[in-house]
């Protein structure tokens, strides 16, 4: 499976990510197929650079961006803003009963 995820640049405590195409078994900073372009969160606001034409190229040939990366790209204007995601969490609702 390809992914579309963020491969992290920088020093320490002064990330900087370069939003990537890779092969979902490889590792963050590991092979990329293709690189879509650049986010930095320090600036503010956040600077986000993404080559537009290619990323909705790469989710048309089924490429799945991860959830970071799926906000970037809706931020930048290549994926239609969705519902959101369900958050990651194991947590289980207590239900009270009427006993």
């Amino acid at each position: 499976m390809v992914k579309i995820r963020l491969t992290r640049l920088g020093d320490k405590k002064s990330p900087f990510y370069r939003v990537i195409v890779a092969d979902a078994r490889t590792t963050r900073d590991g092979k990329a197929i293709d690189t879509l372009g650049t986010y930095d969160p320090l600036k503010n606001p956040p600077e986000i650079k993404i080559d537009v034409d290619l990323a909705k190229e790469w989710v048309l040939k089924g490429a799945q961006p991860t959830d970071t990366a799926k906000a970037i790209l809706v931020k930048a204007g290549a994926l239609p803003e969705g519902k959101k995601a369900p958050a990651k969490t194991k947590a289980v609702k207590k239900v009270k009963s009427d006993d």
